[in-house]
């Protein structure tokens, strides 16, 4: 479940995918509503596997926003109008079988531990920029998680003390400077002030429509306004991972996500070399920088397997 989708897969016990279902977020409709749509969706996705409900071994499911995962309760996910929702609670009770609750970048970064970009590392941190930006750290096969909350909301260390205000209330937060919306917000009055006519010509000024594609579109066609905000946000993100690295010293970081997809070479570059200027000199090549593998089946799989070891189907 993300922040604008919904898609669930089941798969057997060896994760190859049996059958998924996708479904569109309709916004801030509340716990109640958007439950109801989980609960179709997952019967859409057993329909397309031909699997009965009583089949079921387990349920893992990702979400954007904190959880408390020891409950399995939704703190909040405040774009979606969700507060202190039992969802683990809720889900068991529809479908009679054990249930996972995991924050999304928790679930993604762990779906490439498992399977993808961070296979077999020590220790692997995940960082998701989208409409925010995400964390998530896997420490020899484990999540990194706090007693009562999920954590490693690297989006909201404060890199500008009097920077911009985010989403969270807070000033200066990464989130602020790097996100795709940050991004996009800059890239809307660009177009507007005439410094990205390509950028002008594919979506206008609404910023809505600055999406990873139209971002990528404009910087392929030239336009340096728009490649030099990819660039500042980029180096944005690599001062906070390396603050990271400094902390945890991973020996693989997956960047994820929409953006990094669309534009991995001028984003990476950025990254790479914000990140090696901010990590103490003995860290230097004891890591390596990957684009995610696994796309949207990250969060999926990431579930899956964590529900697996967390033993849903024991």
């Amino acid at each position: 479940m993300g922040g604008t989708k919904m898609l669930a897969m089941v798969y057997d016990n060896r994760f190859h995918a049996l059958g998924s279902a996708r479904q569109k977020s309709k916004g801030a409709e509340g716990a109640k509503a958007g439950f109801q749509r989980i609960v179709e969706t997952i019967r859409a996705a057993l329909k397309d596997a031909k699997i009965a409900p009583s089949q079921l071994a387990g349920i893992g499911i990702a979400v954007p926003g904190p959880v408390n995962p020891a409950k399995g309760v939704v703190v909040e996910m405040p774009n979606l109008g969700w507060h202190n929702f039992r969802l683990r609670e809720m889900l068991s009770g529809v479908f009679r079988c054990r249930v996972s609750v995991l924050n999304d970048v928790d679930a993604g970064t762990y779906g490439e531990y498992r399977f993808g970009a961070g296979k077999g590392g020590h220790c692997v941190l995940g960082v998701f920029p989208g409409t925010g930006i995400g964390g998530g750290c896997v420490y020899k096969g484990d999540l990194l998680q706090g007693a009562t909350r999920s954590c490693m909301e690297i989006g909201h260390i404060r890199i500008q003390p009097d920077g911009p205000r985010c989403g969270c209330g807070g000033r200066g937060c990464l989130e602020a400077l790097a996100s795709r919306l940050a991004i996009s917000a800059a890239a809307s009055a660009a177009a507007y002030r005439g410094s990205a006519p390509t950028l002008l010509k594919e979506t206008g000024t609404s910023l809505k429509d600055v999406r990873s594609g139209a971002l990528a579109t404009s910087i392929k066609a030239g336009d340096t306004a728009i490649v030099a905000l990819v660039h500042d946000a980029s180096r944005w993100l690599g001062i906070a991972i390396g603050s990271v690295v400094n902390l945890l010293n991973p020996d693989i970081v997956v960047l994820g996500g929409g953006l990094v997809t669309a534009l991995p070479n001028v984003f990476l570059k950025g990254v790479r070399e914000a990140c090696d200027e901010t990590v103490m000199k003995s860290f230097r090549k004891t890591y390596k920088i990957a684009v995610a593998t696994l796309g949207d089946e990250a969060t999926c799989q990431g579930a899956a397997a964590w529900a697996m070891k967390a033993g849903v189907s024991g």
